[in-house]
């Protein structure tokens, strides 16, 4: 089993978008077995809320059945509990890295990047564009899936 998190700022907008996508494509896929997928905050400004009502209508408008979730800050024991700790952008990158001390195992990433991009998720608590959000999610889980074949994973 490979257990994965999906980090943000807040954890109610893009974490929780690319958790149910993902959850999603994996249910898809009969993968259920091979994967967990949760998501996370960097901070702690939103814990305890449920998914903003962007993301959750974003979601409900292509189908996918949004996670039951609430806001939860990382922590420096996550880093041993999953095998891929990903981020929506460079300042979660940062901060990631800070809660958890370092990145020796290389567990860190940064989504877009496997996209081959150096790009941010686009973050709709400012820009109010859940759409592009879902899109760069989108493109990187595409990039994400190719990188898990490519490396046995699936």
């Amino acid at each position: 089993m490979k257990i994965i998190i999906f980090l943000c700022h807040g954890n109610i907008c893009r974490s929780t978008m690319c958790q149910s996508v993902m959850a999603y494509q994996v249910q898809q896929k009969g993968l259920d077995d091979i994967f967990e997928i949760e998501s996370a905050a960097t901070s702690r400004e939103e814990i305890g809320n449920t998914p903003h009502y962007g993301t959750v209508g974003k979601l409900r408008q292509v189908g996918i059945p949004v996670i039951p979730h609430r806001a939860v800050q990382m922590t420096a024991a996550d880093y041993d509990r999953y095998d891929f700790l990903i981020g929506m952008d460079d300042w979660n990158i940062k901060n990631m890295t800070r809660i958890t001390g370092g990145d020796p195992a290389g567990k860190i990433y940064k989504l877009l990047q496997f996209a081959g991009s150096s790009r941010d998720i686009a973050d709709p608590w400012y820009t109010g564009n859940f759409d592009e959000t879902y899109s760069d999610i989108l493109e990187g889980l595409e990039g994400f899936w190719r990188y898990l074949k490519e490396e046995k994973y699936i």
